[in-house]
């Protein structure tokens, strides 16, 4: 079998919004509405922001509008890992906020705890699993990589982190790629992103707040003492005002230039079969993400299909998020090839389904916060992937800030301040593909960096998926 006959029966839609389980879309807003807390966007942030201000105040009035129907981007149509981590990864974090590090990854397990409860609390049907994620090297180099992280993890009191030799990984996993790695065993959880989505939606609506579907939020301007916000057929005017527009185009234009839309794409193949599954083994059940600069995740469903994605990071010049971008033939034809070098022993198998989606980046790698019009508007954007567990996160930090209040989180530097904003293009573009084409050009030549990351290292400057 060719890696393109792989694909013949692949549908281009998202596995995970197929589910039968699908609630119907609710009514768009008409007219005016009134509220305490507006909250803009129907993926994680908005949803976990919607839902956190009501535990924390029932009595509080709550409106959330969402231009589509709830999960529908990239909540609905990423992986499906909700990792603890807030920073992008302990590495990351280390490099970027070391003095708050200790405090982030506590409040990371928290939040990671508080999802669990959460979807236990109310009846979440998503298939949480919390499995850990294993972090393979496929490189020499990688190996070496995963070993420092991890004696560096050891001597800063992190635990949980169990450094895996190349029999032990592939006793978890079989792969002969697999030369060894990092097992995160408690700060990654697998469930289906969609149905997490839904089910926030339903405890939403039962906690009171009023949710409307298929509405467009098209500017925001003050209004007396709060703030009104239009939608394609009417306004909402709120005392206070979330954003959780995260990849799509800000509300609050000074803020654009701080993230872009990167477009990441992924497979899903048909249900394995027993034979198969004992092929690979997986008992565990972990998520699995290779080291190199342009990796991969993979992760097994509750029905024993692989999810496949990763490796292409795709940005449109000018930055804009189209539905044309959702596909790419040519990408998927490569992580089918990529799927078959991983799991030889899997040949055969076919795809189902093939899709991509936008994600929200920024150049630190992870979600940033900040206020507007007085602090009558709050906003956490750039989570870079990571957002299916620190949207939760950002939320609180949200919440904090249209309080007004001082709070362990709102006292970090992470919160407190931004990241550097993208140059304008052609600039942008431009950049964009050097740091591409570098990254590839490092994965080749043994991780070795050249100048161009070197300097964008010390800058503090990146460009991921």
């Amino acid at each position: 079998m060719t890696f393109a006959s792989s694909l013949s029966d692949a549908q281009p839609v998202p596995f995970w919004l197929e589910d039968p389980g699908k609630p119907a879309a609710l009514p768009a807003l008409t007219g005016d509405e009134r509220t305490d807390l507006l909250v803009v966007g129907g993926g994680y942030s908005g949803l976990w922001t919607a839902l956190l201000a009501k535990e924390r105040d029932p009595r509080r009035d709550v409106v959330l509008v969402e231009g589509r129907e709830v999960g529908w981007a990239a909540s609905g149509r990423n992986g499906g890992f909700c990792a603890a981590s807030l920073t992008h990864g302990l590495a990351n974090g280390l490099a970027r906020w070391p003095d708050d590090l200790a405090r982030l990854e506590e409040l990371g397990a928290r939040n990671l705890d508080a999802i669990e409860a959460a979807v236990a609390r109310y009846g979440i049907d998503c298939d949480f699993e919390r499995t850990g994620e294993i972090d393979v090297a496929t490189e020499p180099y990688q190996l070496d990589e995963l070993r420092a992280l991890h004696e560096e993890a050891g001597r800063l009191g992190f635990g949980g982190l169990e450094l895996l030799d190349r029999d032990a990984v592939r006793a978890e996993v079989d792969s002969p790629t697999f030369l060894g790695g990092l097992w995160d065993r408690q700060g990654v959880a697998m469930l289906h992103p969609a149905r997490l989505a839904w089910g926030l939606k339903r405890a939403c609506l039962d906690l009171g707040v009023r949710i409307y579907e298929n509405t467009r939020a098209l500017d925001l301007s003050p209004a007396g003492a709060g703030m009104a916000v239009r939608t394609s057929y009417g306004r909402v005017f709120a005392r206070r005002i979330a954003l959780g527009t995260n990849v799509f185009p800000s509300l609050v234009k000074r803020i654009r230039p701080y993230t872009v839309p990167v477009y990441d794409y992924a497979l899903m193949t048909e249900p394995l079969s027993p034979a198969q599954r004992e092929a690979i083994g997986w008992r565990n059940r972990q998520g699995l993400g290779d080291s190199a600069n342009q990796f991969h995740y993979f992760r097994i469903t509750a029905d024993d299909r692989i999810l496949w994605g990763g490796y292409d990071a795709v940005y449109p010049y000018g930055g804009k998020v189209t539905a044309e971008m959702d596909h790419r033939p040519e990408t998927y034809l490569k992580l089918a090839g990529q799927f078959f070098a991983c799991f030889p022993q899997l040949e055969g198998l076919r795809f189902t389904h093939a899709w991509g989606g936008a994600i929200d980046t920024c150049s630190r790698f992870s979600a940033f916060f900040g206020t507007a019009h007085g602090g009558k508007v709050a906003y956490a954007a750039g989570y870079t992937g990571l957002g299916v567990g620190a949207t939760r996160f950002g939320g609180d930090v949200m919440l904090d800030l249209l309080d007004g209040e001082r709070t362990e989180r709102t006292e970090l530097a992470m919160v407190r301040k931004k990241p550097l904003p993208f140059p304008p293009e052609p600039v942008a573009w431009a950049g964009i593909g050097l740091t591409k084409w570098s990254l590839a050009r490092a994965d080749a030549r043994g991780g070795r960096r050249n100048l161009w990351l070197r300097t964008m290292d010390r800058l503090g400057l990146g460009f991921d998926s």
